[in-house]
């Protein structure tokens, strides 16, 4: 049988009087659709039977801001496109801009971009992953099922070209 210790402490801060530093937290206060875009060309002739599967074009984006307003809040949006088609026939093109507001507090400065770019996208795909799936099965096309994501390999690359660009650009 397990013990709990219910020894108490002198107030909040401890029985040294010192301040505990703040855990970090980090809440999702609201999921939304920004915009959501669904386009078929060539309906309902591209929902024929497919002798071959499409070529699917799947593009990310990640984007953050604070909220006006908002202490420690902020808007993280998320944007997937995919195109389905072969060359310039498009069978089908969904657009997603899903977005929510994170509150983070007790994170020290450095951890923020990581936390805003890389943590916060991955609690939001599978949503959005869900909204492109089910958009593109209620056109009458198979759901599209979008692979995971790495959201940490997308951040890195993103440092490394925003690095090179300020290596290349001259200084006024």
């Amino acid at each position: 049988m397990s013990q709990i210790d219910n020894t108490s402490t002198n107030g909040a801060n401890g029985a040294n009087g010192s301040a505990a530093p703040e855990q970090p937290a980090l809440n999702i206060l609201a999921q939304y659709i920004k915009d959501l875009s669904f386009e078929s060309p060539k309906a309902p002739a591209s929902l024929r039977g497919q002798t071959r599967a499409p070529g699917i074009n799947i593009g990310v984006n990640v984007g953050a801001n604070p909220v006006q307003g908002g202490d420690q809040e902020y808007d993280v949006r998320l944007t997937l496109n995919a195109r389905a088609g072969e060359g310039a026939e498009t069978l089908f093109h969904v657009e997603l801009e899903y977005g929510g507001v994170f509150r983070l507090a007790g994170f020290p400065q450095e951890h923020m971009l990581p936390v805003l770019f890389i943590e916060c996208p991955r609690l939001l795909f599978p949503f959005a992953r869900q909204i492109v799936a089910d958009v593109t099965r209620n056109a009458g096309f198979p759901p599209l099922m979008i692979d995971p994501i790495d959201f940490a390999a997308l951040f890195t690359q993103r440092l490394a070209e925003e690095r090179a660009k300020a290596q290349v650009q001259p200084v006024a």
